[in-house]
């Protein structure tokens, strides 16, 4: 028996110092992804928390943290066995940040000034219900049967599409939504949210107020070799800075998410490991270093907040979109853009149109193609904040498709050569869960003489 107590006394030992090393230095991150979903999804999109726990935190480990909801506070709190505590708290207008102890909830904020689109005009071009609209090339039945397979089935969990939408010549011909969403439920398009912040840059090059040609207005890179590190670098993921993104561990990315106080400082301050557009490494990390350096183009803050928004966010009629802040106020232009997804397809049709909408040029054409024409050394899949297809990484699509991509599966896929925007939302992706070439070349296939 002695013997035995021993043994057992050793495993538990030993089952302790392997938590320890393994598992413990993630539950900061855990329970802050945790939190922070928790309070943005119950709040922006009026989620309960068992529906939050049960689609969007059943993330491998993410699974492990105990979730509460402070109503009257408006702030969520998560633990893991008790332990590292995080809080992530609502204001209204800004969304949900996670904040630490060093964050003080009493001091005011502003709010980004809101200007909702009123034009009296059906959607897309407009927030009216759309017209009906049948075209005689697409075959609707088989449109339909498209869509519906990109849904589970009732008591799946597989492909885990939340919502469909699809525009073609301007007009709405499939929409679909999964238990529990409809067409005014706000979805976060995680990464999709790079390609707004893009987009204001294409708005501050319009207006001739910055050239992206320059190196990069960063005061902290003058006296080292960073200082030629330009914007259109950095747009295209292409700065040569260190940066590591692998959502499977504990790396930069996850660390400036979940901990970082100011997120754009995070890739700021960064060495450089190679010259500039010479190596092609993909990082939010940089985004949120371009959010930073749009926030130092403007003298005050409530500048910087309405500009957003007043540039292309509400230009467009995307009124349900909300972008969260860091602790400092920093747009998190990586990673935290929640919106409809008929507003999501309202962006897409905004870059289908090249920059036009409804007949006012909102970004130059030329800023369109800047946009997708491929990052040296990516090897046709990325341009400026946006993926492309140019590298056939979607075999049957057409090749001049570009998109925005998120997290889990989100993706607006802008097609010119078939008049055509798809938008998707859900929480998995991957070849054995969710195969977006069959999906985008079964839409595509419903419509007759595509090109």
């Amino acid at each position: 028996m002695k013997k035995f107590l021993k043994v057992l006394l050793l495993a538990v030992v030993l089952a302790f110092l392997y938590f320890g090393f393994t598992t413990y230095p993630k539950l900061d991150l855990i329970s802050g992804f945790s939190a922070k979903s928790v309070a943005s999804g119950h709040f922006i999109d009026n989620r309960p928390l068992d529906l939050i726990e049960k689609t969007d935190n059943d993330i491998d480990m993410i699974d492990l943290a105990k979730n509460s909801i402070d109503e009257a506070g408006k702030f969520a709190t998560s633990n893991v066995y008790g332990l590292k505590e995080r809080k992530a708290i609502y204001r209204e207008g800004l969304g949900a940040v996670l904040i630490n102890d060093n964050f003080d909830v009493s001091k005011p904020y502003l709010l980004p000034k809101r200007t909702k689109l009123e034009n009296n005009l059906p959607f897309p071009y407009g927030n009216n219900e759309p017209k009906d609209t049948a075209f005689s090339n697409v075959d609707y039945s088989k449109l339909k049967k498209a869509v519906d397979n990109a849904f589970d089935k009732t008591g799946g969990r597989i492909k885990r599409t939340r919502a469909v939408v699809v525009l073609y010549k301007d007009k709405l011909i499939a929409e679909k939504y999964d238990t529990g969403f409809n067409k005014d439920s706000k979805i976060l398009g995680w990464s999709m949210t790079k390609s707004i912040t893009s987009s204001a840059f294409g708005v501050l090059a319009k207006q001739g107020k910055i050239d992206i040609y320059k190196p990069a207005p960063v005061k902290e890179w003058q006296d080292d070799e960073r200082k030629i590190i330009t914007i259109n670098d950095l747009l295209h993921m292409n700065s040569g800075l260190e940066w590591e993104e692998n959502y499977s561990t504990i790396c930069d990315a996850t660390k400036m998410l979940f901990q970082a106080e100011d997120m754009g400082k995070v890739q700021l301050d960064k060495p450089a490991q190679f010259k500039p557009n010479t190596h092609w490494n993909y990082s939010s990390g940089t985004t949120n270093l371009l959010s930073l350096i749009l926030r130092r183009q403007f003298k005050t803050q409530q500048e910087y907040l309405d500009f957003w928004y007043s540039a292309v966010i509400d230009k467009i009629g995307m009124n349900s979109m909300i972008v969260e802040q860091d602790m400092s106020g920093t747009f998190v232009g990586s990673s935290y853009g929640w919106a409809t997804p008929r507003d999501w397809s309202k962006f897409g049709l905004l870059y289908l149109r090249k920059g036009n909408w409804n007949g006012e040029q909102i970004l130059d054409e030329s800023w369109v193609k800047y946009t997708v024409t491929p990052t040296n050394t990516s090897e046709g899949k990325y341009g400026a904040q946006f993926w492309l297809n140019a590298g056939g990484k979607f075999p049957d699509v057409p090749r001049d498709m570009f998109y925005c991509s998120g997290y889990q599966g989100q993706m607006v896929a802008i097609i010119p050569s078939l008049d055509m925007v798809i938008v998707r939302m859900g929480v998995r992706e991957g070849d054995k869960s969710f195969d977006f070439n069959g999906f985008l070349k079964d839409i595509i296939s419903s419509v007759k003489n595509k090109i």
